[in-house]
């Protein structure tokens, strides 16, 4: 069975979201397809509102970007049907939206909408956080070592905070010391790991990250961290070297305590 101990001097734990504390299946089956279905009666509904405005206003920045840079982009045809004015806006922005999630973009205006739409989602009901059975007590139980535990995903720090906050499990918020995403520097790149050890205040050697991407491991091993390797169902399989090379676990139960810590 795969098991990781803590370092005795782990005084943090940091964990990425998808497939560590979270299925993967969540983003793609639930949040991704709950956009597609919901966008255009979303729009319609607070299309007048000032937040949508401002969205809608960042979208249409970015297709002219796109434009300018040759970028492809959705093809407004000549529609014959009546529309209003309003109905025609709200379907080109409907074309972009869907054209841009098509493409895997991961522009500023998208994760903004989407961000607005799922906290809508999450506040009605439609949508609760997903997380793993394991998840909540071990998180506590670290939290009993002394242990402080923080996020970081590449989903926005408000995406992370609506998932825990309206979760399967009820709001798991006082669980996080604090969340990180992208604005602290990508994932892969070790410089972001310095950076999250400096603003928590403590040495990199001081935190052990779970995640279940091995470039992602390997980025915080480069910046001093310790790092155990999330296997869980529907994550990418790991190869020979891989497994060889990092500390893999199935479940957060798998972690324990040195002895001297």
């Amino acid at each position: 069975m795969a098991a990781a101990t803590v370092p005795a001097n782990t005084s943090v734990i940091l964990l990425d979201i998808e497939g560590t504390t979270t299925p993967i299946t969540f983003v793609k089956d639930i949040l991704f397809p709950y956009i597609r279905e919901n966008l255009e009666e979303y729009l319609s509904d607070h299309w007048e509102e000032d937040e949508c405005k401002q969205d809608v206003h960042l979208l249409k920045k970015q297709a002219e970007e796109d434009q300018r840079q040759n970028r492809a982009c959705p093809v407004h045809t000549v529609d014959q049907t009546v529309h209003t004015d309003e109905e025609k806006a709200i379907r080109e922005v409907v074309e972009s939206v869907l054209w841009q999630m098509a493409a895997d973009r991961k522009t500023t205006a998208l994760k903004q909408l989407q961000g607005h739409m799922w906290r809508a989602a999450y506040h009605s009901g439609k949508i609760k956080g997903e997380v793993y059975q394991d998840v909540v007590p071990a998180i506590r139980g670290w939290r009993q070592w002394g242990m402080k535990v923080f996020i970081y995903s590449s989903g926005s720090v408000e995406a992370q905070k609506l998932l825990f906050g309206y979760s399967v499990e009820g709001d798991l918020l006082d669980l996080f010391d604090g969340h990180f995403d992208t604005n602290v520097g990508a994932k892969v790149e070790s410089k972001s790991y310095e950076r999250i050890a400096e603003r928590i205040g403590c040495a990199p050697e001081e935190i052990m990250f779970l995640t279940d991407v091995t470039r992602e491991a390997k980025a915080a091993e480069e910046a001093g961290l310790s790092v155990a390797v999330v296997l869980r169902p529907g994550n990418m399989e790991l190869t020979e070297e891989e497994r060889a090379q990092y500390t893999t676990i199935t479940s957060f139960s798998q972690i324990g305590l040195s002895s001297s810590a």
